[in-house]
């Protein structure tokens, strides 16, 4: 319904044209059809462009599969590895266990 109204294309260009895009928590579930091909062109508008923070608890090894289709998962991975800071944390969430006990 968003794309027939044209609300979409608006979404998509406020959000690409954002200096900072955080995606958090990707990888929860499997992106659908539409999911993957929006995120495919919000990655390709903004590659080199704009900076993009994927939070994500899952390895980076997995995204295939959570992206479900092998040619446009190529398509986003080769948008965000090649230009990419990568940073991997390991441990325990300390944060979350503080305040769980209060």
């Amino acid at each position: 319904m968003a794309k027939a109204d044209g609300s979409y294309i608006k979404e998509i260009n406020k959000i690409e044209k954002l200096d900072l895009l955080i995606l958090d928590d990707f990888g929860l579930k499997p992106l659908d059809n539409s999911q993957r091909l929006m995120m495919l062109e919000l990655l390709e508008d903004r590659h080199g462009k704009r900076s993009t923070i994927i939070a994500s608890q899952l390895p980076v090894s997995k995204w295939h599969e959570v992206i479900s289709d092998p040619t446009i998962a190529d398509a986003i991975l080769d948008r965000l590895v090649h230009s990419s800071h990568r940073i991997e944390l390991d441990g325990e969430e300390l944060i979350r266990k503080k305040y769980k006990n209060n």
